[in-house]
């Protein structure tokens, strides 16, 4: 069955070496925490906020072994007052685990987005 999996995380600047470092630790804490492997993934959506163009996500997930998964990147809607220098990530997988068990991963200063989710591990 195929699962979705959400994730974020922030860099401090538009920099194309903060987007690079701070998306592959993402993407490896996914997976890691998940139980999953490259293999197992559909396709994977990013998105970022539009004060971020140095480099694009998906560059960063090739450079860790993502080469066959099909790769989509997109500008984040600019909300006034949304967090800012945001990177996001849809990651479609293929699971045996039920829709309780997926851990959304949000990391740095995205924390703040999915409160709710970070209440319940903590909890458990």
């Amino acid at each position: 069955m195929m699962r979705g999996i959400r994730g974020a995380t922030t860099v401090e600047r538009n920099d194309q070496k903060e987007i690079r470092e701070a998306t592959q630790e993402l993407l490896q804490i996914i997976l890691q925490e998940n139980a999953i492997c490259t293999e197992d993934l559909v396709s994977a959506i990013f998105t970022v906020t539009p004060d971020l163009n140095a480099d694009f996500p998906a560059s960063s997930a090739r450079a860790i072994g993502w080469q066959l998964v099909p790769l989509l990147c997109s500008t984040e809607i600019p909300v006034p007052g949304a967090l800012p220098h945001c990177i996001r990530v849809l990651l479609h997988v293929n699971t045996n685990r039920c829709q309780r068990d997926i851990r959304h991963i949000f990391l740095r200063n995205a924390v703040i987005l999915r409160k709710d989710l970070i209440e319940a591990d903590s909890s458990s």
